[in-house]
């Protein structure tokens, strides 16, 4: 049985290449001052590693939760290895998105500019660590609180769900009483700019949570981890998974 997935498949960095100007002028100092700090906290790094805690939410409950190691690459790769509570593989080698199931023996390919993922705000960890290429726009939370006094969250509203109409304030407000738009929200460590969460939710309840430790800067990686290479006997899928919500109710 395949494990639920977020919307395999993300914008990546390919999706950084969305143009429009970022609205500096409207962020928080505050804000302003944090989104600095965690770019230039990742921006000098071409590999990145990092062990992850990943945890599905319906109906405002955990339905499952998921640990392992993840890695970054620029230009654009990443490749998440799911160790409990089974194996799994995602990968993206910059043209293509992989979901590999060991137990299933198959493995599923999208090509990346036509999936979307709830990665995609970590995509800017592949790419040119600018916070404005994922983010229409930053503002101060109005409802989530960090998980710990040294940390500080800020709300990012993602490119392509901006409106003109928007206004500082309105967008988080909205989304979170289910006009239908996703909220994402990133926790930083104020003092170093370290990434320590990054919360996505939809309406409905329906969400994932993912917790980074373990930083590691320009870690011995091998090029060669992130390319898919399918094992003997795996059957090579081409499209989308099912829905997340479909595979959590498995």
């Amino acid at each position: 049985m395949n494990r639920p997935v977020a919307r395999f498949a993300l914008y990546l960095v390919l999706a950084c290449s969305f143009a429009g100007p970022f609205a500096w002028c409207e962020v928080n100092p505050d804000v302003k001052q944090l989104v600095s700090r965690f770019e230039s906290r990742y921006r000098a790094a071409h590999t990145l590693q990092a062990t992850f805690l990943e945890r599905y939410f319906e109906n405002g409950r955990v339905a499952r939760v998921e640990a392992g190691t993840a890695y970054f690459r620029r230009p654009g790769k990443m490749r998440w290895e799911y160790e409990s509570p089974e194996r799994n593989l995602f990968l993206v080698d910059g043209k293509s998105a992989w979901f590999y199931v060991p137990a299933d023996h198959t493995a599923t390919r999208v090509p990346a500019k036509e999936s979307s993922d709830w990665r995609t705000p970590l995509s800017l960890l592949a790419g040119e660590m600018k916070v404005s290429r994922v983010c229409a726009r930053v503002e101060a939370t109005l409802n989530e609180k960090p998980e710990s006094p040294e940390n500080a969250v800020f709300f990012c509203q993602l490119r392509g769900t901006e409106s003109a109409a928007d206004k500082p304030g309105t967008h988080e407000a909205s989304a979170q009483a289910g006009d239908g738009s996703e909220t994402v929200f990133f926790e930083i460590v104020k003092n170093s700019g370290e990434l320590v969460r990054v919360l996505v939710r939809e309406p409905g309840g329906v969400g994932v949570e993912f917790h980074f430790a373990n930083w590691k800067t320009d870690p011995p990686v091998p090029e060669s981890l992130f390319r898919f290479a399918a094992p003997p006997g795996v059957a090579i899928v081409n499209g989308e998974l099912p829905h997340d919500n479909a595979l959590m109710n498995e």
